[in-house]
């Protein structure tokens, strides 16, 4: 339980072989953040939980998960503004909680920004191919993945998509900057494009009832029972209130994302100033956005007869304007590749921290000596991410990475409170108000959430954080630069 101070952590980062160089502005991390949070949520997620669990209340469902990550979201302010140093919620966490809680959010963020971005490369090649079968090019199966094959196949195009962005990263963050806010302009057109044009062909009536009668046990939706079932015995519904809390659980996956600019705090100018400003400015802009698009595509068609797989399109379609689905389509193409960028971003700046403290092999904590990034901890990824997402088919992943992520919120809130006790004489550009009520809110929050995800997402969350206790303890314990300074010493 031996924690890393904040001074400590801060001098690490000045080491010439470990530094990296801080080149990013307030615009810049809410653009990130904007890049990376409208994604597979906004452009996929709305017609499921709309036909099968909240129906027009979709848009209650976002801001229910909104709230939750705004919670979340005034804690990651404090210490990214506090503690400046990449690693987001794992190097929170090392400065409050200690070497073990650090090593296990550290782990469980490993998982998550892996899966993600394999999960929104497959996604994105979805889109991608969709495009080229309507211009009349077809991929042979075998390299259309196991999604499009229906078996075992590879695909091709997630596999090139990740490897590509991992070159992009390589060359640097102000590149990656500039690649962000190029395709970030073009997916936040199409989005505002959707609430404009869409707003004409709403029918009020497809609103009634707004919050649809309950109707029943969960069928045929692909999911489990949610572990709170289990633990109350109580039946979910496909609607009624409840669905709207099971809706949240499941559209948190569109909210995630503000947390991977904490990860970028090293690489900023002015992380006191500009981190709150990045984190929150971005998380406001996309709940907006996300509460105004189910509206309008829940106005435009009923929600039991929206798509699952391309909701926002086939609304447009159904108004007998095809264009307006095929420059919809290729939007969320192009709104993909900066989600599985900045994912991948954060899992290399996670690994880099981890790496750098010694619980992981230090040989990629070195940054490259012309572009100062993380390049051998960056492409070790990014080449393991590729293959997984070459062979990976979506099905549930999403509910595997939401626990991860809530499961950070949990840590971070709780830190918040033991820092301001344990160094109350640290300076904070950013103080999270009421505590400690309003973190205590966001953990109670934040677990509400975890409960109504599948009990089979629990099971796995729970036999990975077993294989990072056998790594930690077998390897990070013993090669930790806190151990190894001590025997100095």
């Amino acid at each position: 339980m031996r924690t890393k101070s904040v001074e400590r952590s801060i001098q690490d980062t000045e080491e010439p072989e470990h530094a990296l160089t801080r080149s990013l502005s307030a615009l810049d991390l809410t653009v990130f953040g904007v890049g990376v949070i409208i994604g597979t949520g906004i452009f996929v997620l709305t017609g499921s939980v709309a036909k099968e669990q909240a129906g027009p209340a979709t848009a209650l469902a976002f801001v229910v998960a909104g709230v939750v990550c705004a919670l979340a979201a005034l804690c990651y302010a404090e210490f990214a503004s506090t503690v400046p140093v990449a690693g987001s919620a794992y190097t929170f966490s090392y400065a409050s909680l200690g070497e073990l809680p650090a090593w296990i959010i550290g782990w469980d963020l490993v998982l998550e920004f892996a899966l993600g971005t394999a999960v929104v490369a497959v996604g994105w090649a979805g889109y991608i191919r969709s495009l080229l079968d309507n211009a009349g090019w077809h991929l042979p199966l075998a390299l259309s993945g196991p999604e499009a094959a229906h078996g075992f196949a590879f695909d091709l195009l997630a596999f090139l998509l990740v490897l590509v962005l991992t070159v992009i990263l390589v060359l640097g963050m102000k590149l990656s900057a500039r690649v962000t806010s190029v395709v970030v302009a073009i997916k936040v057109t199409v989005v505002l494009l959707v609430i404009i044009v869409g707003a004409f062909f709403i029918k009020p009536g497809n609103y009634d009832p707004f919050i649809p009668e309950p109707k029943g046990t969960v069928a045929g939706s692909g999911f489990s029972a949610p572990l709170i079932q289990l633990m109350f015995g109580y039946e979910p519904t496909t609607y009624g209130v409840q669905g709207i809390f099971a809706a949240a659980a499941v559209v948190f996956f569109a909210f995630i994302g503000f947390d991977i600019v904490a990860t970028a705090a090293e690489e900023t100018r002015n992380p006191q100033r500009d981190m709150p400003r990045g984190i929150l400015g971005s998380l406001f802009i996309c709940t907006v956005l996300y509460v105004a698009v189910s509206i309008v595509v829940t106005g435009m068609q009923k929600y039991t007869k929206l798509s699952i797989d391309a909701p926002l399109a086939d609304a447009f379609k159904s108004t007998g304007h095809p264009f307006y689905a095929g420059l919809i389509s290729f939007g969320a193409a192009v709104g993909l590749t900066t989600v599985c960028m900045i994912l991948l971003l954060g899992q290399s700046r996670v690994f880099f921290a981890m790496s750098r403290d010694g619980l992981l092999p230090r040989v990629f904590s070195k940054v490259h000596p012309r572009f100062a990034t993380p390049y051998r901890s960056t492409i070790l990824l990014g080449v393991i991410i590729a293959i997984v997402a070459g062979f990976t088919s979506i099905s549930e992943l999403a509910a595997l990475v939401n626990i991860g992520t809530l499961f950070a919120f949990v840590v971070v809130a709780l830190g918040v409170i033991i820092l301001r006790r344990t160094r109350p004489d640290l300076h904070r550009a950013f103080r999270t108000p009421w505590v400690p009520v309003l973190p205590l809110l966001s953990v109670a929050a934040s677990l509400w959430l975890m409960l109504n995800l599948p009990a089979e997402t629990w099971l796995r969350f729970g036999v990975w954080m077993v294989i990072g206790f056998f790594v930690y303890f077998l390897y990070g314990r013993r090669h930790s630069r806190m151990t190894t300074a001590g025997k100095r010493r």
